[in-house]
């Protein structure tokens, strides 16, 4: 690899799908991995293979399909945990399994309760057994921010020479600042010997909100792999962030040199809405690089200034990473070949199912705005994208509600042949519309979070409903959009037992 090139390592199908409450089908995922593709990253950490069948069938499916990014697996330093990302794996064009171990001193006396001696053989054996499968080893020495420097280079000199092609040294807890992270990867370039076989990655959490400057004051000091989410996704408060990474390192040539990736800018913000579509999880709005409001200005001297010039407030151009801001003009005459044409255009290539199905709704949309926005698009699309099987479709709905009644819905649904309804009060319409779908599917789920988003501006915005509901031990997340929020409510709630029951077929459980 060229001393020059920074390896983009994206894990948001894995570590970041394990952000509370996102859970992605295997299409989504797939969905998203064609996405990254697109985007450049180097390596696709497509799932934990070994936590469930239906993670094995999504690293798999994943590894089928896409073509030119390494497609990685993770793994515990178990030979039954490397067999089964051999088996997700094994018809991928570039495999790669990442086997993790705990060395620090909290981790081994805590949760593995083993020797350092112990912990060492335990990484050795599994590299050496993940080699006979693979030619293609990451090892990650978990928590290694906390270990004991002497005891991490000792792991990752034997680990190396064990056969791993990838040395990753992760901020587990996000526990480092960079000074003290730079200086871990400075002392492992300085002290152990045979570092120069391995690729240096790191994994930087970002618990203290340091997960991307830790991960660049690491590049500074000879990390030449970087593994982040899209939108900064992940464990309790998330990993660092790729769209900031990507931008600080092309930025700020004066500080990086010649460091480059493979990214292409341009996808970051196509690339971000749609997995913040298909997790149901949004991006703040000041989030930076992709957030609605990194390039918004509404200080008199700020939009005076970038009037006159630019950069006097804006350091990157809003189309390098993909904010075109530009409108549509299609409307309910419009055909199905010039709706296709600007789908293209916008960088979506769909399969003309997902097409047909696309200009249904689109048509539907057309005949309550009188003006459909790109973003009105890109929603209608990524809708599509993210369809799994119907059990319930909903045909109907109408509530009545008032500041001096309590709201009262009816709910109409359609289950294979049979048409089901029921009749419900609630605390509020659309409170009023999930109690009355309990009581026409009978199954009882519990709100945890809810929230509406206008997707556009104006009177007739088209509105993005997010559900996550709790069945029990089990949570689902639903969309809907609308231009109806109370409609976009309704489907994003059904859109969630939908989920529920395909989770449920999956695990060999009955639909209710």
């Amino acid at each position: 690899m060229k001393e020059d090139k920074v390896l983009i390592f994206d894990t948001t199908l894995r570590d970041g799908e394990q952000t509370p409450g996102a859970s992605l089908t295997v299409n989504e995922k797939l969905k998203i991995a064609f996405q990254l593709e697109k985007l450049g990253v180097d390596i696709i950490e497509a799932g934990f293979p070994r936590t469930s069948p239906g993670d094995l069938e999504a690293v798999k499916t994943v590894a089928k399909h896409i073509k030119k990014p390494v497609i990685c697996g993770l793994a515990r330093a178990i030979r039954k945990d490397i067999d089964d990302a051999y088996e997700a794996l094994k018809k991928a064009r570039r495999p790669r399994v990442h086997v993790f171990l705990a060395t620090s001193r909290i981790h081994r006396m805590y949760k593995l309760r083993k020797a350092k001696d112990e912990i060492l053989k335990a990484a050795v054996d599994a590299v050496k057994y993940a080699r006979k499968k693979f030619p293609d080893v990451e090892f990650s020495p978990e928590d290694a921010s906390r270990t004991e420097p002497d005891f991490l280079a000792m792991v990752v000199e034997a680990v190396i020479k064990a056969g791993a092609t990838t040395v990753n040294i992760p901020d587990t807890v996000g526990y480092s600042v960079p000074r003290e992270f730079g200086g871990i990867i400075r002392g492992l370039k300085e002290t152990v010997p045979n570092i120069d076989k391995a690729v240096i990655s790191v994994h930087c959490h970002n618990d203290l909100g340091l997960g991307v400057s830790n991960s660049l004051e690491a590049v500074l000091n000879g990390a030449r792999q970087v593994e982040c989410t899209i939108n900064g996704l992940g464990e309790r408060a998330g990993n660092a962030s790729l769209e900031e990474i990507i931008m600080a390192l092309q930025m700020r040539k004066d500080m990086f040199g010649a460091l480059a990736t493979n990214i292409r800018t341009r996808e970051l913000y196509k690339t971000s809405k749609l997995v913040s579509k298909l997790t149901g999880i949004p991006v703040q709005p000041n989030k930076a690089i992709i957030g609605e409001n990194a390039f918004s200005h509404e200080a008199g001297i700020h939009q005076d200034g970038v009037m006159k010039k630019r950069v006097t407030y804006e350091i990157i151009k809003p189309q390098d990473v993909g904010f075109e801001g530009n409108r549509i003009v299609l409307g309910k005459l419009s055909g199905r070949h010039a709706f296709s044409a600007r789908l293209k255009r916008l960088g979506y290539s769909l399969l003309d199912k997902e097409l047909d199905q696309a200009f249904v709704r689109f048509k539907a949309l057309a005949d309550k705005k009188r003006e459909i926005f790109d973003e009105d698009l890109t929603t209608i699309v990524e809708g599509e994208l993210a369809m799994i099987p119907e059990r319930y479709t909903l045909l109907n709905f109408q509530v009545t509600s008032g500041n001096r009644m309590s709201p009262l819905a009816s709910v109409e649904l359609q289950e294979g042949k049979k048409k089901i309804s029921a009749t419900a009060t609630g605390d509020g319409p659309v409170d009023a519309c999930f109690k009355t779908i309990d009581k026409a599917i009978g199954l009882k789920g519990r709100l945890v979070d809810y929230k509406v988003n206008a997707v556009t501006s104006g009177k007739d915005a088209l509105g993005e409903a997010s559900v996550k509901i709790a069945f029990k031990d089990v949570w689902v997340v639903g969309r809907g959009s609308s231009t109806d929020v109370i409609e976009a409510s309704v489907l994003a709630y059904v859109n969630a037992i939908n989920r529920l029951s395909l989770r449920r077929k999956k695990l060999g459980k009955k639909g209710k």
